[in-house]
């Protein structure tokens, strides 16, 4: 939905929707999409799954793309995590990879189980599954620009924006 679109990525826990509300509240266009565009699905095919599995958490290429088609707003952030970015991540100006250790994933998914038990994270399983994704850095694009997320919120996302000033006067 912009003339300029960036994808915000980073393992369980590293800020992804907080940086997304961050945007939004100092006045950006910013898509939670592991609320709005993301399901269960084959990450090759597209096709839904039944059940919860991580390595199927997919976002619909279809509708990623047509919100990058539509040019309505000046610069759109699209935040979350989605196993399927490969079909989609050229659509994008850049790509930004929050950054935090294992201690900090950990901290903050227990922090958010503690407001939403059913949230992603809370069963022991869950807890190695996000672990295990953390070492490996599974479905995080590989070649995003680095970010902080441990510093406060306020200087993550204006390192963020700090960074396209940056590469726009390239």
């Amino acid at each position: 939905m912009g003339i300029r679109n960036y994808l915000i990525g980073g393992v369980s826990g590293a800020g992804k929707t907080t940086v997304c509300n961050e945007l939004q509240r100092r006045g950006y266009h910013a898509i939670h999409g592991d609320r709005e565009l993301a399901y269960q699905g084959d990450p090759e095919t597209g096709t839904p799954t039944d059940g919860f599995k991580p390595e199927h958490h997919i976002w619909h290429v279809d509708k990623v793309k047509a919100l990058v088609a539509n040019q309505d707003e000046a610069v759109t952030f699209f935040c979350g995590g989605s196993r399927n970015f490969p079909k989609f991540i050229d659509l994008f100006d850049d790509v930004f990879v929050l950054e935090i250790d294992l201690e900090t994933s950990l901290r903050r998914i227990d922090e958010r189980v503690a407001l939403d038990p059913t949230d992603w994270g809370g069963r022991p399983e869950e807890r190695e599954i996000s672990a295990r994704m953390y070492q490996t850095k599974e479905g995080v694009p590989k070649n995003g620009i680095i970010i902080d997320a441990t510093a406060p919120i306020a200087h993550v996302v204006d390192e963020i924006l700090h960074q396209i000033e940056a590469n726009e006067r390239q």
